[in-house]
């Protein structure tokens, strides 16, 4: 993945990352773990490792995710014809904090995300990214 992150009152920052999805063969679990770099920038990497379940012939799931930036985060997800949209809230958190990711498929195997982390009711940064899947 590579693209843009935005916080409130700075400049767009570089981002480039990659994410592993697995899936268990017998109860429709799946793995995503998630690696973002800031080139040329202090900032520190963020990490994001998601657990949850989508069960044939659905649309919607829910998960639980650990994120290096908001600790234990719970949400959920619908897949959509050509979208996938997440809801995410961080538990036991006094900020409120809590986001949103869309993913839309441009092509076959490209897709782009833009996502959001907000605290309250403000928006306190986004992330602007194009993906390409590597079937392996």
């Amino acid at each position: 993945m590579q693209g843009h992150w935005l916080e409130r009152n700075g400049m767009p920052v570089s981002v480039v990352g990659k994410t592993l999805v697995g899936w268990s063969r017998d109860d429709y679990w799946f793995t995503m773990v998630t690696k973002l770099a800031f080139p040329n920038s202090e900032r520190e990497e963020i990490s994001l490792q998601y657990r949850g379940r989508l069960d044939s012939g659905e649309r919607q799931y829910t998960f639980v995710l650990q994120h290096s930036l908001l600790g234990r985060v719970e949400g959920e997800g619908w897949v959509a014809q050509e979208s996938i949209v997440q809801r995410y809230w961080v538990l036991g958190d006094r900020q409120r904090r809590s986001g949103f990711e869309t993913m839309y498929r441009v092509e076959e195997n490209k897709y782009y995300l833009s996502s959001g982390i907000m605290a309250g009711h403000y928006l306190t940064s986004t992330m602007e990214v194009t993906l390409e899947r590597q079937l392996e």
